[in-house]
């Protein structure tokens, strides 16, 4: 028998995203060169973002340091960062702690890499000595994800599905 009281009257919709791994290329929104994301869920409440981020080049991605969690699960190719011996290959989870720098990259080798990642916070990034060269936040997820997508096609509201 399922649950017979009422859901609270502020709960937003569950969310249900499928596939995740999209049939239409147009929904990955590009981030930089051979670099696209795929948002899952973009939390504008709790600050946070679900992506799967797919990548067809080698070398350095980003450089970076989160002020929160993130996790990672690796579904297709690898990574690595600069800053650490292991290698995140096909199947392999990776948490990352509030306040690791790190670099992230694709080695050679790689033909495609799709990792989904949970970021809470922004990603801040930073130069080799930790001086500030940008951010990324839910809210310019947001606003990547409207642009590309009216810009192909699918309307800005497209990325609406996606925030919670």
């Amino acid at each position: 028998m399922p649950y017979q009281r009422p859901q609270p009257a502020e709960i937003r919709p569950d969310l249900v995203v499928a596939p995740a791994i999209p049939e239409d290329d147009r929904i990955w929104v590009p981030q930089a060169e051979s670099v696209w994301f795929r948002p899952l869920c973009l939390s504008v409440s709790a600050g946070y973002w679900m992506n799967l981020l797919k990548v067809r080049k080698a070398g350095i991605l980003s450089r970076h340091r989160h002020p929160g969690p993130v996790h990672a699960f690796v579904l297709k190719g690898s990574w690595r960062y600069l800053e650490h011996d292991w290698v995140a290959s096909e199947g392999a989870y990776a948490f990352e702690p509030p306040g690791e720098t790190h670099t992230l990259v694709v080695d050679e080798g790689v033909e495609e890499m799709i990792t989904y990642f949970q970021v809470t916070g922004c990603m801040y990034y930073v130069d080799p000595w930790g001086r500030h060269t940008g951010y990324e936040d839910v809210f310019t997820k947001i606003d990547l994800c409207r642009a590309h997508y009216e810009a192909v096609g699918l309307g800005a509201d497209y990325v609406d599905q996606f925030i919670r």
